[in-house]
């Protein structure tokens, strides 16, 4: 079963960006609950910066799973990317999303490699860019595996990477590198900039994704935009696809109202 999911950030100095709750975990986890979502997805400062003991009561408590982590403040806030020129920042970003999976699988949460995937490097050399990224995707699947969980690429759009922006350019990349522990994230925001036509990627290259963000044309809730969903739904449940359908979105007009568009429009969808 295809299941709902919101999006979380618990970063404090952060104030602005794609996720419905903000820096309250235990109202957040409330409201979530309240609503029936059946899961959040967190994006913290780093693996180590929740208790994870503390935050599986708290899931517990309120009937919640923990669907994905993402690691998009080892960029943000530490300027950490996959495809870095330095070794060392190289090695430093490895690091952190090893932390983040080791953090996120015991929930059997993986964690979501998006703006740390990086850039072509600055020489323009695509090649050895992409021979990076390969190494280091090769290192951290096999910790994912050790730890029990799959990792998620999230091919995202060409204004925010130069690297993939599509579901088949990654799953290309992933065949040909044979990264069997990864899958892809359907980020719907990204596939509607990229993509000509987002239900038949879904379904060429369906049995890559491993989880899907739930956002609009314009990154509002879904609903708020021109994304028509009929058409994604059918493909997600045609392939068989049982992850979490997770709303990355900004929380427009506010939280609350975010929140209650999404699970309205993942029950008209998907149930």
């Amino acid at each position: 079963m295809i299941r709902s999911a919101v999006t979380l950030n618990l970063i404090s100095s952060m104030s602005q960006g794609p996720w419905i709750y903000w820096h309250d975990l235990e109202e957040s986890l409330r409201k979530a609950a309240e609503l029936g979502f059946d899961a959040v997805e967190l994006f913290t400062k780093s693996g180590g910066d929740l208790d994870a003991n503390h935050l599986q009561d708290r899931l517990g408590h309120y009937g919640l799973q923990l669907a994905a982590v993402g690691t998009g403040a080892g960029k943000v806030l530490q300027g950490l990317t996959l495809t870095d020129p330095d070794p060392e920042i190289r090695k430093k970003a490895i690091d952190f999303i090893a932390g983040m999976i080791s953090f996120g699988a015991p929930f059997g949460a993986p964690a979501i490699i998006g703006s740390m995937q990086g850039n072509v490097l600055p020489s323009g050399n695509r090649e050895e860019t992409f021979a990076l990224l390969a190494e280091a995707l090769a290192i951290l699947e096999k910790h994912a595996a050790s730890e029990g969980v799959t990792l998620i690429y999230e091919p995202l759009n060409r204004y925010e990477t130069n690297l993939f922006n599509t579901l088949e350019a990654g799953s290309q990349f992933l065949e040909k590198n044979s990264l069997s522990n990864v899958k892809l994230l359907a980020d719907l925001f990204h596939m509607n900039i990229e993509e000509d036509n987002l239900a038949q990627s879904i379904r060429e290259f369906g049995k890559y994704i491993g989880h899907v963000h739930f956002a609009d044309s314009n990154r509002r809730p879904m609903g708020f935009g021109h994304t028509n969903m009929v058409p994604i739904a059918e493909e997600l449940k045609e392939i068989g696809y049982s992850g979490y359908v997770s709303a990355e979105a900004f929380p427009y007009p506010d939280p609350d109202t975010a929140a209650k568009q999404t699970i309205d429009s993942f029950r008209k969808f998907f149930r």
